[in-house]
């Protein structure tokens, strides 16, 4: 198991016992320094910033893994800067169950291969049929999406 997918399991324990779950780990050198990123997330459905993770989750989970990646020396302790965050209000979206547990939230999607002529959408998530997002774009009109065109999706803010 490499240092990423290990830090991936410690910071899942340490979310858990909060109950969140993690949404993404990521490891990259900005500058001089690498920083070590725990993005949380709460399980089940997230219709609002009231959903979301709050500042004081993200703060004990930041402080008990911490402690944690010092004694099990994962990444070495001097090389990296520890964040950890909400993946925040436009998320990205990442497989079938995130398009499950959104609908009804405002999205945008961009597609690999057009659909009517159309790569860009800015819309709601309608459901999921299949292997096939259903999404209801700005004009009203409902498209069926296949998953493996969608290159990139994310929840749109809403006001």
């Amino acid at each position: 198991m490499g240092p990423l997918e290990q830090v991936r399991t410690l910071a899942a324990r340490v979310a858990a016992s909060y109950g969140l779950e993690i949404f993404d780990v990521e490891l990259r050198r900005e500058g001089r320094t690498q920083v070590l990123r725990v993005f949380l997330d709460k399980p089940g459905p997230s219709a609002s910033a009231a959903d979301s993770v709050s500042l004081d989750e993200c703060a004990r989970v930041s402080e008990e893994l911490s402690a944690l990646l010092d004694v099990e020396e994962v990444v070495p302790v001097d090389s990296y800067t520890l964040e950890v965050s909400s993946p925040g209000l436009d998320r990205p979206l990442r497989g079938i169950a995130d398009y499950r547990r959104f609908t009804g939230r405002r999205a945008k999607v961009v597609l690999s291969a057009p659909i009517d002529r159309q790569t860009a959408f800015v819309g709601h998530l309608r459901g999921v049929d299949g292997d096939e997002v259903l999404f209801e774009s700005e004009g009203g009109r409902l498209v069926r999406m296949p998953m493996g065109q969608i290159a990139r999706a994310r929840l749109d803010v809403e006001f």
